[in-house]
């Protein structure tokens, strides 16, 4: 499965394509779908533009993304950023109205595990992210079900980000929860290629990249994924 990641924690300063709005989610899932994406992942917002777990600004975002695309999966992120509180988060994600279909829980995050279990017991599919061997580690010892793990490589060059997926694929038990590869930076397509020699899913988009395999500026996510799709992935 390839995935797209519409927009993280970018704004407008970073690339003025990044969607924000649940009308400019929904409009990027569309014309992602369109090319080969089996999921996509978002941060919704507020009208202002902050990254928002509130029971509104999720059910906007993910209404209006399965409203323009219908069955198609639709993920969030629950990183500590957006609400640094733990407590704070699980019971957000306790009065959330309507549910996406997966979200994202970075296991090195405090309080991951119990953020992990209040999706659990709504019915949403956890994503363990996991940034390095140690979170590896830390996620062995999770008593939540897992849905899929997210082998996330955050190193600043494509050498490393490969070293790193490497390790962390080796020590993740064989037999687990699917796992979905993919980097941030300047590792993302060497990652992605990886990910597809592998056989592994993996993921594009503006979250993870603002530029194509050859280091030019990317138009848009369509543009993202239409080169992902051309060296293999989906």
């Amino acid at each position: 499965m390839l995935l797209a990641c519409l927009n993280g924690d970018r704004g407008r300063d970073s690339h003025p394509g990044v969607p924000l709005s649940p009308t400019e989610l929904a409009a990027d899932a569309a014309r992602c779908v369109g090319l080969g994406v089996g999921a996509v992942h978002v941060h919704p917002r507020t009208a202002d533009g902050v990254e928002s777990l509130r029971p509104a600004d999720i059910a906007d975002a993910v209404v209006a993304i399965r409203a323009a695309v219908p069955g198609l999966p639709v993920g969030v992120s629950t990183g500590a950023w957006i609400e640094p509180d733990p407590l704070a988060r699980a019971a957000l994600v306790g009065a959330w109205t309507v549910l996406p279909d997966f979200a994202s829980v970075n296991v090195h995050e405090p309080g991951a595990e119990a953020v992990a279990r209040a999706l659990h017991e709504r019915g949403v599919m956890v994503e363990a992210g996991l940034w390095t061997v140690p979170a590896v580690e830390a996620y062995r010892g999770w008593r939540v079900p897992v849905g899929r793990v997210l082998v996330e490589c955050m190193a600043p060059s494509p050498e490393s980000a490969l070293a790193e997926a490497a390790a962390m694929l080796d020590a993740l038990a064989p037999s687990g929860p699917p796992v979905l590869l993919h980097a941030e930076g300047a590792g993302v397509w060497v990652v992605l290629a990886e990910a597809v020699r592998r056989g592994l899913d993996t993921r594009i988009g503006l979250e993870d990249t603002l530029r194509l395999p050859d280091g030019s500026l990317a138009r848009d996510n369509a543009a993202l994924v239409a080169a992902a799709v051309a060296s293999g992935a989906g």
